[in-house]
C-alpha cells in the first residue's frame, strides 16, 4: 500500500498508476513536441540514450495533424519515482461547492448531433463514429488535485489514474486528470499487449439490475458490432509491427465504478526490437474506440459535430524508456483543470474544470441512450470531485 505517491503529487508533476504500480515524475529537463511519429520517437529515444534520465513521460493529443491539431507533449523529467500498487482512501471534497455548470453542447443538441451521425452511418458513409460532449464547471476557488486523484484511485482500483501537466501560454496552468479503464498498449521486451474497450452500458446500484445490465451488454448486437470494428482496426495497425498476434475469439466483460465495458486483450510479439512503445502508441492512436472508422471520415465528422477542440482528451498518456519499454493509456474519463499560474497576479482567480465524455455511435444507436451513456461516464469524475448531484 503506497498512498504516499499521490500525497506527494504537486502541480506540474506527472502521475500514472496502474493496478500493479505507480509512477510519479517531476520537473522537466527537456520537452519534445514533434508531431511526426517517427521523428518524435527517434528524438525521445536519442535523448534518453544520451542522458541519465530513466524514462520520458507525457501526453499525445487526440489529433496532431488535422485542422484542430495539437502538438504532442513528451517530457524528460528531472526525477522519477516508482511505487507498488497505489490504494489510497477516499478523502474530502476536492472541488469547491460554488460551481457554475455549462453543458457543451446542451443535451438536446447532443442528441441532434447523434441523430445526424446515425443518418450518415445508415447511408454507409461510416462504420462508427465517437461523439463526445463536455461539462464546463467554473468555481471561484482552487481545485485540490491530489485529493481528487486519491478519490479517483480509490474508486477505480482496476484502472489507471493519471495527471499530466499540459502546455499553456504562461498565464494559466492546465492539468489533465482522470481514471481511465482502457490501456492503449504496454511493451516489455518483444511483447506488446493492447486492451481495447468498446461497447458500454451504465452500471446500476441494485446488484440484480446491475447484473442484468451486464448481461444485456454481452448480448447486445449493436455493442458487439461496435467492439468488432475496434478490434479489427487495432489488429490491422499492430500487424505490420508484429511477428505473431494472439486475439481472443470474442470479448469479455469488465467494469468500472460507473460503466460496464466489452474488453479484448490482444498480445503480439514484435518483429523489430527497435520499435518503442511511444512509436507503437502513435501508430495505434486514436483507435475507433475514441474516433471511429474510416479514420479520416470519422475525424472530419467529429470536427463538424463537436463544438469544441478535444485537445488531449481521447489522447494517450504514458511513459517510454531508452529500451523502448513503456505503457500508454487512453485519456478518457477525464477533466482538464485550468487555473492561474503561480505569480499570475491578483486579477487572475478561479478555476475551470472541463469534463469530457463520449459514446460510440453505430447505425443502431438511439440518441437518448447515447446521451444516457455519456451521463454515466461523467460519474467517474463527478463522484471523485464530491459533487455527484450535478445534472449531466
Amino acid at each position: 500500500m503506497t498512498p504516499e505517491l499521490i500525497a506527494d503529487y504537486r502541480p506540474g508533476s506527472f502521475l500514472l498508476t496502474s493496478p500493479r504500480r505507480g509512477l510519479l515524475a517531476t520537473g522537466a529537463r527537456t520537452v519534445v513536441a514533434e508531431p511526426d511519429p517517427d521523428e518524435l520517437s527517434a528524438r525521445v529515444t536519442k535523448l534518453l540514450v544520451d542522458s541519465d534520465v530513466p524514462l520520458a513521460v507525457g501526453a499525445l493529443p487526440f489529433d496532431s495533424t488535422g485542422e484542430r491539431a495539437t502538438a504532442p507533449h513528451v517530457v524528460l523529467p528531472r526525477s522519477v519515482r516508482w511505487s507498488g500498487p497505489v490504494r489510497p482512501a477516499r478523502t474530502g471534497r476536492p472541488v469547491p461547492v460554488d460551481l457554475d455548470v455549462v453543458p457543451v453542447p446542451a443535451p438536446a443538441e447532443y442528441e441532434r448531433a447523434v441523430a445526424r451521425a446515425v443518418t450518415r452511418l445508415r447511408a454507409g458513409e461510416l462504420d462508427k463514429v465517437v461523439l463526445a460532449r463536455a461539462l464546463r464547471l467554473h468555481s471561484a476557488g482552487p481545485v485540490a488535485v491530489a485529493p481528487l486523484l486519491a478519490n479517483l484511485a480509490a474508486d477505480n482500483a482496476t484502472g489507471y489514474t493519471y495527471a499530466v501537466d499540459l502546455p499553456t501560454g504562461g498565464a494559466s496552468r492546465r492539468t489533465l486528470v482522470g481514471a481511465t479503464p482502457e490501456m492503449l498498449l504496454s511493451r516489455s521486451g518483444l511483447t506488446v499487449v493492447c486492451n481495447p474497450l468498446a461497447g458500454s452500458m451504465p452500471r446500476h446500484p441494485d446488484p440484480e439490475l446491475d447484473r442484468a445490465s451486464a448481461e444485456a451488454l454481452a448480448a447486445s448486437a449493436k455493442d458487439i458490432e461496435e467492439h468488432r470494428v475496434v478490434i479489427e482496426t487495432v489488429v490491422d495497425a499492430l500487424r505490420p509491427f508484429c511477428r505473431t498476434l494472439t486475439v481472443p475469439d470474442g470479448p469479455s466483460l469488465v467494469s468500472t465504478s460507473a460503466v460496464w465495458h466489452l474488453s479484448t486483450m490482444i498480445t503480439g510479439e514484435l518483429a523489430d526490437p527497435g520499435i518503442s512503445s511511444l512509436r507503437l502508441a502513435c501508430a495505434l492512436h486514436p483507435t475507433p474506440a475514441v474516433c471511429g472508422r474510416p479514420f479520416g471520415t470519422a475525424k472530419d465528422t467529429i470536427a463538424e459535430l463537436e463544438p469544441f477542440d478535444r485537445g488531449f482528451y481521447a489522447g494517450a498518456i504514458g511513459w517510454c524508456d531508452a529500451d523502448g519499454d513503456g505503457q500508454w493509456v487512453v485519456a478518457i474519463r477525464c477533466a482538464e483543470i485550468t487555473e492561474p499560474a503561480p505569480g499570475a497576479g491578483p486579477a487572475a482567480s478561479g478555476s475551470t474544470l472541463t469534463l469530457y465524455s463520449g459514446a460510440g455511435i453505430m447505425p443502431a444507436s438511439q440518441p437518448q441512450l447515447e446521451l444516457a451513456e455519456t451521463s454515466a461516464k461523467f460519474r467517474t469524475l463527478l463522484r471523485a470531485m464530491g459533487v455527484p448531484d450535478i445534472p449531466a
